[in-house]
C-alpha cells in the first residue's frame, strides 16, 4: 500500500467513501498483477495459429493441441453439412474444407508419431467414417451429408445392377448328373410305351412291305419265297467251300513235302540223284496236292 503513497487508515477510509470491492477485482487491478500478467502472456507460446507445416512443431504437447484444435473444426463442420438446406455452393466449401482437415490431422498424427507421441493411426477411433461415403474406396475424395445429394455426386453412389458372371467349367458340371445323359429315362414307363407302339408299327409296315414285294415276284414268275432263292445261294456257297477245304493239304502232308523237299535238294548236291526227278516209291506219288514249287 506504501506503493501507491496511501497508508492503511488512508487506505480504509478511502474504501469506506467508495463503497465495497471484491477482493479478487482489487486484485486483478494490482499494477504488480498486471505486470505478472502480461510478462506470462508475453512468455507463452501463441497457440491459437497453427503452423502451416506440421513438420515445424518439435514439441509433442503442441502437435496434440493442434490436432485437438482440427477435431473440434471438423466436428463443427461435420455438424453444420448435415443440414440439406444450405445452398450448393455453400455445401460444396464445407465439404472442401472437411477433407482439408482430415488430410491436416493425418500430418499432425504422423508428426506426433514422429516425434515419440502417441500411435493415433492405431489407437484413435476412426471419427466420421460412418457418414463419408467414397467414390473409390482407399484414400479418395468424401462425401458428408447433404454433399452426396448434389447433383452429379448422387449418381456416382447409385448402385449399378450386379452384372452376370460367367460360370466356370467346373461349376456347370457340378449340376450334371444320370438324368442329364438320359439314363433314367425308362423309369417313369413313358419311352416303353411308345417304343411299344412304334414297333409295332414298323412291324406292320414290314408286313406290308414283304406282301407286297411277295405279290410282285408272283405277277413275275418268280419263286414266292425269298428265303427259298436265299436259301439256294447258301446251299451253293456251302459246296463251294468243301471243295476248297477238301483242295487244302492236310499237315502231315505238308510235313511230308517239306522232307521229301529236303532229301532232292540234298541228292542234288551230292550229284547222286535229279533233283526234278519222278517220286520213288508209289507213297510220294500219292501227294498231288502240294504244288511242285515245293
Amino acid at each position: 500500500l506504501s506503493f501507491f503513497g496511501l497508508r492503511p487508515r488512508a487506505c480504509r477510509s478511502a474504501r469506506r467513501a467508495t463503497g465495497p470491492m471484491a477482493r479478487n477485482e482489487e486484485k486483478a487491478q494490482a499494477m504488480l498483477n498486471r505486470f505478472v500478467v502480461a510478462k506470462r502472456d508475453a512468455n507463452r507460446v501463441d497457440m491459437t495459429k497453427r503452423p502451416y507445416l506440421a513438420s515445424e512443431c518439435e514439441d509433442v504437447s503442441h502437435c496434440e493441441v493442434y490436432r485437438g484444435q482440427i477435431l473440434k473444426e471438423l466436428s463443427k463442420k461435420v455438424s453444420l453439412i448435415q443440414n440439406e438446406g444450405l445452398d450448393e455452393h455453400r455445401v460444396r466449401d464445407l465439404n472442401d474444407a472437411i477433407n482439408k482437415l482430415i488430410r491436416e490431422k493425418g500430418h499432425w498424427e504422423r508428426q506426433i508419431k514422429k516425434l515419440g507421441g502417441a500411435d493415433h493411426f492405431r489407437t484413435a477411433p476412426r471419427l466420421f467414417e460412418d457418414d463419408a461415403e467414397e467414390v473409390v474406396p482407399g484414400r479418395g475424395y468424401r462425401y458428408f451429408g447433404a454433399a452426396k445429394k448434389l447433383p452429379g455426386v448422387r449418381e456416382l453412389f447409385r448402385k449399378r445392377a450386379p452384372e452376370r458372371e460367367k460360370r466356370t467349367r467346373f461349376e456347370m458340371l457340378k449340376g450334371i448328373d444320370a438324368d442329364y445323359y438320359g439314363y433314367r429315362d425308362d423309369d417313369d414307363g413313358v419311352l416303353e410305351e411308345l417304343e411299344r407302339a412304334a414297333e409295332e408299327g414298323s412291324l406292320q409296315q414290314a408286313r406290308e412291305d414283304w406282301e407286297a414285294r411277295k405279290a410282285a415276284r408272283l405277277a413275275a414268275g418268280e419263286p414266292a419265297d425269298e428265303e427259298e432263292s436265299d436259301g439256294e445261294g447258301d446251299g451253293e456257297d456251302a459246296r463251294r467251300a468243301e471243295r476248297f477245304q477238301e483242295a487244302l493239304p492236310d499237315r502231315e502232308a505238308i510235313e511230308r513235302a517239306i522232307l521229301e523237299k529236303r532229301k532232292r535238294e540234298m541228292l542234288a548236291m551230292l550229284g547222286g540223284g535229279d533233283a526234278g526227278g519222278a517220286p520213288k516209291n508209289k507213297e510220294e506219288g500219292s501227294i498231288n496236292l502240294v504244288p511242285k514249287s515245293w
